[in-house]
Formats: C-alpha cells, structure tokens, sequence
C-alpha cells in the first residue's frame, strides 16, 4: 500500500511552496505548528491527501486517540499527516500546506515521499517551520534564524545565519532530501523563551508567519495572531514580576541581548577598506625606513 492517500489531486497550482511544520521536537512551544495552522485558516486552505501513519510511527510514543462519534461510537484517531491546497489569487504562487508530528520510523522513507509530492505538484520551493528553546528574554523581538539552498534567499530576508550543529530532527533530514533531489529549500527558526516554554508562544507564531510572508509572496490577515502575541506578552509579564527570581533572570537574559546587540551594531570595515588602509601603512613605513634598510 502506498503511504500516500489521495482525496483529490489538486491541478492548476500557480508555482507552488511547500510550506511543512512538525510538532514534537521541532516545535517549542507549539509556535511552528501553530503558525502554520495559522496560515492555513486565513487562507481556507482545503485537505487533499495524508500520509498513512502506519510505516513512520511508533504508537507506543506517540499514540493514537479513542474519540466519541455521534456520543455513542468510539473511534480511533491515528497520528494524521495533512496536506492541504492554498489558492491565493492575488499572491504570486500558491501554497500547499504539510502539518503533522514528527514520525519516529523511516526517516529516509518519509521525506522521499514528501520530496516525490512536491515534484508531482511542481513545487518551486520547499519552506520548513521550527521553533527551538534559546536564551532569549521575552520582552525582545522574537528572532528568527534561516538556511537556505540558495545563500541570496537568506541576504534578501535579513535573516541571521545558524551556525547548528548537532543532533537533528525530521526537518534536517527533509532539506537534506530536497538538496539531493534538486528542491530548492529554506528553513526559518524562530528562537523561543526556555523559562515560558511550556505555553503556547503566538509571539512566536507571529514572527514565523511574517517572515514566511516575505519568503514565499503571500500575505495573511495576521491581527487575530497580533492579538494574541500582545495578550502573551501581558500574561508572561504578570508572572514574572510575582517572581523576584525569575525578573532578575530575565533582566540579565536583556542585558545580554543588548549587549550582543551593541557587538552587532559596531560597523566593520569592508575588505576594500582594509586594504587600501593596509597600503597606505606599508607605504608609509617604506618611506620612513633608512636606505638600504626594511
């Protein structure tokens, strides 16, 4: 049987991104995996197909649930992965949409079928969501780091660099399979809070979606999101202040945030300037040294 089940084959996507978030390890905080149902709600985006959990999941950790249908019948909810289609008419390409957890089994398996997907619909670009734990004081914008295949992507958006390296989750495996199988592919990070991890973070949500906006040309009402994001930062202020110990924490985490920030702000000098300044030092040692000496 084929992992993938189709409803239907949406024809006649406009240049499409595929747009995939993972919960479990790759999802701090729910903020990938909310972002992306974000989208997906503003933009009515309807199911397609899923992936059959059978072959990439160990039920044992991630188990299926038992569910009352109609208040009488139980049934059994299965670990999903869902495809959805996005049409945005105004945009300049169309999104599909790939939400689900993190399988435990046949990695290399899995995103070959995922990489097979986006050929077939002929996907331009792949974009993973992730969101990971960080020493970061919630009182400052939520950053967002990013790789991607083609290093003008990552220039273009403003994105800071990662530097990982370590363990990885499916997300690493799935660009590697896009790089193998010719996929353009970007990834963005959103850096979340360890001390408020346990909550859902739609400040973090907010800043995944606004800087996918920027990568793939589509736009969504986020105000709902905004609203959010504003009520969030209220509540994790109330709980800090009732704390002295975490305030002080937390003071410390901004100040050295500023501190890297003011590291970041110092302007360096272009290699043309280093070199021309570097002449003009060889130049004028030349001619202070005695002859015959230097």
């Amino acid at each position: 049987m084929q992992p993938l089940e189709w409803e239907y084959r949406p024809d006649g996507l406009r240049a499409p991104a595929l747009v995939c978030a993972f919960k479990g390890w790759n999802d701090a905080a729910d903020a990938a995996s909310s972002a992306l149902s974000f989208v997906g709600g503003a933009l009515q985006a309807q199911r397609f197909a899923t992936i059959d959990p059978e072959e990439f999941y160990d039920f044992q950790s991630t188990r299926p649930r038992v569910a009352l249908a109609d208040g009488r019948a139980r049934e059994i909810q299965w670990p999903a992965v869902e495809l959805y289609e996005a049409r945005v008419p105004r945009a300049p390409r169309d999104l599909v949409l790939l939400a689900g957890s993190e399988p435990s089994l046949r990695w290399r398996t899995f995103t070959r079928v995922i990489v097979e997907l986006a050929e077939a619909l002929g996907t331009q670009l792949v974009v993973t969501l992730g969101a990971l734990l960080a020493d970061v004081p919630h009182t400052r914008p939520v950053a967002v780091t990013g790789l991607a295949s083609d290093a003008a992507l990552v220039a273009r958006l403003g994105l800071a660099r990662s530097s990982y390296e370590g363990p990885t989750g499916i997300i690493g495996v799935l660009h590697a399979a896009c790089e193998n199988g010719g996929l353009p592919s970007a990834s963005l990070w959103a850096a979340v809070p360890h001390y408020v991890a346990a909550a859902p973070n739609p400040k973090a949500a907010l800043a995944l979606v606004r800087k996918l906006e920027g990568l793939v040309g589509v736009a969504v009402d986020a105000s709902e999101l905004e609203t959010a994001a504003t009520e969030y930062d209220r509540q994790v202020n109330l709980a800090v202040q009732s704390d002295p110990d975490v305030q002080a924490f937390v003071e410390r985490l901004e100040q050295a945030a500023e501190s890297e920030q003011a590291e970041q702000s110092v302007p360096l000098p272009s290699g043309d300037a280093i070199a021309r300044e570097l002449q003009r030092f060889l130049r004028q040692r030349s001619s202070e040294d005695p002859p015959g000496q230097g």
